[in-house]
């Protein structure tokens, strides 16, 4: 087979999977069509009209773009039909239809950004971090009936440093996940549409507990102060800068405001009090845990800018006379 031979359909929807297809583009591959999500309604008050990240730039590059609301919606199958697309590739989309991953040739592969079997779901970058992994991935692997369970055909792996939070995570499997879709259309090229895949349940051995990635939610992203201070360490940098770990801060009168904590360190120092206790020392912020004192260094307030957890206390009096609520809900 021939690279001219393949007639590509991407489908993708944020910043992560734009890096894909544009190297899809820049590498000369015949993209026939690109399927996004409808524009979504933002600001205030709704009336304003946001493209995601994949549709502007395929606007920009000239490529037919399509934004179903159903992917079962016949008239939709039919206009994906009529591209005649031999192959399609995934990346940050929602789950496909049978109808429509099955429909091309050569099937739908899709970029995953973790280590399959590991981390299926919505948030895979997130919940490495969040369970302290020193190292996760990306994956190309074949859709099927089951989210993420498809046949493996490659995958690279990816370090995480202890200090490293989610931005940066994301913004290194950005740039691997655009490798390996490139790599893994070489292979299907030199394959004839059909390279050589493995099933997961072949992988599952090489882990001693397998976690999955479900999707973040609010309730998900509060601080559980009854936790050791690692976990709490890395749940933070886990959802840092988006969607943010938050915990309620009581004030001396009763009244609670959402804290969102950004960025934090294990201090290593002990503590008597329960956990939730916001401690001062030398002009820093700490908020006992189970085991010790976790030092806050980058927070925001509800409604209020971010900023060092130092310039908070500046605009606080009596800041020890605060506390960090658990809520039962915390995980």
């Amino acid at each position: 087979m021939r690279k001219e031979d393949l007639r590509i359909v991407f489908m993708g929807t944020p910043e992560f999977a734009v890096e894909t297809l544009k190297a899809l583009v820049e590498n000369e591959y015949n993209v026939v069509a690109v399927v996004t999500q409808p524009d979504k309604a933002v600001g205030r008050h709704q009336t304003e009209v946001q493209p995601s990240e994949v549709k502007k730039f395929a606007l920009e590059k000239g490529l037919p773009v399509l934004q179903p609301e159903k992917m079962k919606d016949p008239a939709f199958v039919e206009e994906l039909r009529s591209y005649k697309a031999n192959l399609q590739v995934v990346v940050a989309f929602r789950m496909l239809p049978e109808v429509v991953w099955d429909m091309p040739a050569y099937g739908t592969f899709n970029v995953h950004a973790a280590l399959l079997p590991q981390y299926r779901g919505a948030a895979p970058i997130n919940w490495a971090v969040i369970n302290g992994e020193t190292q996760t991935g990306v994956t190309t692997f074949f859709l099927d009936k089951e989210i993420d369970t498809g046949r493996i055909i490659m995958q690279k792996p990816f370090d995480i440093p202890d200090e490293a939070d989610v931005e940066y995570v994301y913004d290194g499997l950005m740039h691997l996940g655009a490798d390996i879709c490139l790599e893994t259309l070489e292979k299907i090229i030199a394959a004839d549409g059909h390279p050589e895949s493995i099933p997961q349940a072949e992988l599952e051995g090489k882990f001693s507990r397998l976690y999955d990635a479900p999707k973040l939610f609010k309730n998900t992203c509060e601080i559980n102060w009854e936790r050791p201070c690692k976990r709490i360490y890395d749940f933070i940098r886990g959802l840092s800068p988006y969607p943010g770990a938050w915990t309620t801060l009581r004030d001396t009168n009763g009244k609670d405001t959402v804290l969102k904590i950004f960025k934090s360190e294990c201090s290593g120092k002990g503590s008597n009090f329960a956990p939730g206790r916001i401690v001062v020392d030398n002009k820093d912020m700490y908020v006992t845990a189970k085991d010790g004192l976790l030092k806050i260094i980058e927070l925001q307030l509800a409604g209020k800018k971010r900023m060092a957890a130092r310039d908070f206390l500046n605009g606080i009096k009596n800041m020890t006379e605060y506390q960090c609520i658990c809520s039962e809900s915390s995980v």
